[in-house]
């Protein structure tokens, strides 16, 4: 086997975490960032919620007031000419795209990296006017001795990357938009190469060019540029419908090693690897012909939104064990190991 699936899977449910507010239930907690810090194992959840009282005839989508920091639901009842359901995660109305929950982040702590005690309060809540439909799929990459996170915003303006820096877990400073729309999945490395940041980011072109991982390069972590294509769909394959960065890339003496995702035409998300230049990661050096992990298990095939294993986060121990933490049906928090020589196996 390429991965273990741990035996605990799934570590982390909705039923698991605490809701923001005693009237909304959690129905996600999933697509988790990962870091070590005081020797603990720290997952950055993204928790997605809903009110209690949304009924079966109706979609419903808690959107954040930024003036006065409450969530005020839209209820639309099924029936109405300009409802359109896309899915479980989403719907359009009047020409506009909705959520069907608003997610936050939320901290998760474990010394074995298995059993987690989750905050009972939000971590990073939704403020600003670019976070009104919430915040999501959080990554984490230490700089030195600084946290940063990259994460999604969104709002009636588009999905955007945002970026928090914190050095302690507790205080957290916005650094605002690194990224407009649409561009998501962004990871940082871990360290600066050739005199640069560089960043894998995903572009979302609407008419023309495949939607795939892209690399650009920074002085100062907010300003970028340099985009170039890096890590495309290839169609017919596991990855064919579009590609996306997931892991913090792991230095190797090969290269950079990226855990990335990868889903088909049928919308079925995988996770697999690609091996980057060490003194110039907008060169690929190989990418794996098979996937390191694909949705098997019943809670990976069936939830919320099925067939899906999605990575924001790993965790490389010294023996060049790596622990995978990854959304399940974009609904549970499960983790898997492998090595470092198993990912690089894939690519044959």
């Amino acid at each position: 086997m390429l991965v273990e699936r741990c035996a605990e899977n799934p570590l982390i449910t909705p039923a698991d975490v605490v809701p923001s507010r005693a009237d909304y239930k959690v129905v996600g907690a999933f697509n988790v960032g990962a870091t070590v810090y005081n020797d603990e194992i720290l997952l950055l959840l993204r928790v997605a919620e809903r009110p209690k009282d949304k009924v079966n005839d109706e979609e419903l989508a808690p959107i954040l007031d930024p003036q006065t920091g409450r969530i005020n639901p839209l209820r639309i009842k099924h029936g109405d000419g300009d409802l359109e359901i896309l899915d479980s995660r989403v719907f359009n109305y009047k020409g506009k795209m909705y959520l069907t929950s608003i997610s936050h982040l939320r901290l998760a702590r474990s010394k074995d990296g298995i059993h987690f005690d989750i905050d009972p309060t939000p971590t990073v809540f939704p403020e600003t006017d670019y976070e009104t439909f919430g915040l999501e799929d959080p990554r984490i990459t230490k700089i030195g001795d600084e946290f940063y996170i990259t994460y999604k915003v969104v709002s009636e303006y588009g999905i955007c990357t945002g970026l928090l820096k914190t050095t302690d877990f507790q205080k957290f400073d916005r650094h605002g938009i690194i990224f407009c729309p649409e561009n998501i999945d962004v990871v940082l490395f871990p360290e600066k190469i050739g005199g640069r940041f560089y960043a894998l980011t995903r572009p979302v072109p609407m008419h023309i060019g495949p939607r795939g991982v892209w690399i650009a390069s920074s002085e100062n972590l907010t300003d970028w540029g340099r985009h170039k294509p890096l890590i495309m769909p290839r169609a017919g394959t596991f990855d064919g419908g579009k590609t996306g960065g997931s892991c913090v890339p792991i230095k190797t003496d090969a290269g950079w090693l990226e855990i990335y995702h990868g889903s088909d035409e049928n919308d079925r998300y995988s996770l697999a690897a690609a091996l980057l230049d060490l003194n110039d990661p907008s060169k690929v050096i190989a990418r794996s012909k098979e996937p390191l992990m694909q949705p098997e298990a019943d809670y990976e095939v069936k939830g919320f939104y099925g067939n899906v294993v999605f990575s924001c986060g790993a965790i490389t121990k010294d023996d060049g064990t790596v622990i995978i933490y990854y959304g399940a049906s974009d609904e549970l928090t499960a983790a898997a190991t492998t090595t470092i020589d198993k990912i690089m196996s894939t690519m044959g």
